[in-house]
């Protein structure tokens, strides 16, 4: 599925705008809780994502290799001010997606060179994903908008069985009856609703 840029935009506009009021939905107490991501945190988890929009403007704007950023956001990058850190992260993320011609070229990922656009609705769907994850570990609103729903479902689909091999993601369950895409995209990334 490749998307018009416009499209792609006004996506990621969202999932952002979805993932930060999670965030910021996050009381101090928090930050320890657990999430469906067993291995995370709730703190671990707002890391991850405000790692991965690190990654986008020197990969998106600079055309930087994995090689040349190299281990720049590894462990935490969230510091004092976990909620702060992740709304600047966000908002570089989204102005090298937004640069005139950002979605034109290719980016060097790890597994090589990839279209822009594809990077971008990976990421769309990755913050959609984590702001359930998110929601169910600070017991916030679950529900994520239709949209971008349909969006991450028609993007992860054609290689969802292919992400638990790569050991970060759980694998495939079967979805509850009377399910609904929502339910359908959590239980092929491993996720019960």
């Amino acid at each position: 599925m490749r998307k018009d840029a416009a499209t792609l935009l006004t996506r990621h506009t969202e999932a952002l705008a979805l993932f930060t009021d999670r965030v910021h939905a996050v009381r101090d107490d928090q930050w320890d809780e657990p999430t469906p991501c067993t291995e995370w945190s709730v703190r671990d988890l707002v890391n991850h994502l405000t790692a991965e929009q690190l990654w986008v403007p020197d990969l998106v704007t600079e055309q930087a290799t994995i090689e040349d950023i190299g281990d720049a956001y590894d462990g935490d990058v969230l510091g004092e001010h976990p909620r702060r850190t992740w709304d600047a992260a966000a908002r570089a993320a989204h102005k090298a997606f937004s640069a005139e011609g950002a979605l034109e070229g290719p980016v060097q990922l790890s597994y090589g060179e990839t279209p822009a656009t594809a990077y971008c609705a990976q990421m769309i769907s990755d913050a959609v994903v984590h702001a359930w994850d998110l929601s169910r570990g600070i017991g916030a609103e679950e529900r994520l908008p239709d949209a971008l729903v349909a969006f991450a479902l028609e993007e992860v689909a054609p290689y969802a069985a292919e992400l638990s091999k790569s050991g970060l993601f759980a694998p495939p369950i079967e979805p509850p009856p009377g399910d609904d895409p929502q339910s359908r995209l959590l239980a092929m990334l491993g996720r019960r609703a």
